[in-house]
């Protein structure tokens, strides 16, 4: 808190007024199947953005990046979206959704610190607006509830950055529990915890600083079509979490996309994977089954791997050395770690779940990963944090 406030004092010559924090998030399956609405699995962590904001006299708005060493400034009434500032538009997007909405912002002077930097794949972007969104709240006395909280930050995506709203995103940043995973339901438009005991277990994030080099477009997934495909093989279920599973005939699923090319079919049947996925991590977390929530993220990162074509060399090498930290082959049917990629892939990110013994071992392997590959990977132990709060 210290050096936050120094920093802003610093650029402002004044303290602020107010300070918040929202946590980074990573998605432990089912973050590309929004679409279908269907269900995603997060966990906010205890890697935060904080956000000091302090009023002006003027109608401007000044934001200072301490970590990137980097300043915007707008004037309020004619927010507009500019590709050149680049961060800044994440909280420009966040005075367009109060503005858009009715609500006085008035001058202010902001300052963002961060504990790990945007484009990681740890929804630090939208930890930014989370965290600006319920300072700015409290800095101007706004009367927003959480609910109309959240529709500022769907406005500030949909109508100033032209983006599609992730619930998921939001809801971990706004509303997680600490000790809990959150599940959004895109069907519902709501969200569920899920409490995460694991003794002896530790989670672990790790930015191989592998540059991301993306070559699949997420966008062609959102054809109408599949979903209506998709649609002709859910099975309403009483007993399944949700109300619904999809069909498990495999000669079922193929008659129903046969219609499809080749790649089309693929890219539909990870979603059906991961839709079982995340129930199975979720039952595994429920019930303190971690041989059963290992498998299934395992499993999910396979779905990424072969499916998507997301991954590639360097997460699979780290990967492979995360199944390997227990040599035992009983360890294939009863896993005792595991690990997958998040975010968009191609690069950067891989959370993991391991004993506490086998934490040095990674540490080790990490440590070959560099001299094989020339890439120097940053690593976090973290636990599951509460969303989005005053902290001043």
């Amino acid at each position: 808190m210290k050096a936050l406030n120094d920093a802003h004092e610093l650029e402002y010559e004044r303290m602020p007024e107010v300070v918040a924090k929202a946590p980074g998030r990573f998605h432990l399956a089912g973050e590309h199947s929004w679409f279908y609405k269907d269900k995603t699995i997060s966990m906010a962590m205890n890697l935060y953005v904080h956000i000091a904001v302090s009023k002006r006299d003027d109608g401007l708005a000044k934001i200072y990046f301490h970590q990137l060493n980097d300043r915007k400034k707008i004037t309020i009434s004619t927010n507009k979206f500019r590709k050149e500032d680049k961060w800044a538009n994440a909280i420009k997007s966040v005075i367009y959704g109060f503005t858009s909405g009715g609500f006085s912002i008035g001058g202010v002077d902001i300052t963002v610190y961060t504990d790990i930097m945007p484009s990681a794949g740890f929804g630090i972007t939208t930890a930014m607006k989370a965290a600006t969104a319920i300072a700015l709240r409290k800095l101007f006395e706004l009367n927003c509830s959480d609910v109309q909280l959240l529709q500022v930050l769907e406005r500030g995506n949909r109508l100033f950055l032209k983006r599609n709203n992730f619930l998921s995103d939001n809801y971990a940043a706004l509303f997680a529990k600490k000790g809990s995973l959150i599940i959004t339901d895109y069907a519902k438009n709501s969200w569920d915890y899920v409490p995460f005991n694991f003794p002896n277990r530790k989670i672990i994030i790790t930015d191989t600083t592998v540059p991301r080099i993306s070559v699949w477009n997420e966008d062609t997934l959102f054809d109408p079509k599949y979903a209506l495909l998709l649609g002709e093989l859910k099975d309403k279920k009483n007993n399944v979490y949700g109300g619904w599973s999809y069909i498990n005939s495999i000669a079922d699923i193929d008659e129903v996309l046969e219609v499809l090319q080749k790649d089309e079919q693929r890219k539909l049947m990870a979603i059906i994977r991961e839709h079982s996925d995340v129930l199975d991590i979720r039952e595994g977390v429920e019930k303190g089954d971690f041989f059963k929530l290992a498998r299934a993220i395992n499993h999910s990162h396979e779905t990424v791997r072969e499916f998507f074509d997301i991954s590639c060399p360097e997460i699979e090498w780290i990967v492979k050395r995360i199944n390997e930290l227990e040599p035992n082959l009983e360890h294939l049917r009863n896993p005792v770690t595991c690990g997958r990629l998040t975010g968009k892939g191609y690069g950067r990110c891989i959370y993991a779940i391991m004993r506490d013994v086998d934490y040095e071992n990674y540490l080790q392997k990490l440590v070959e990963f560099e001299k094989i590959f020339g890439f120097h990977p940053a690593t976090f132990e973290v636990e599951c944090a509460d969303g989005a709060s005053i902290v001043v």
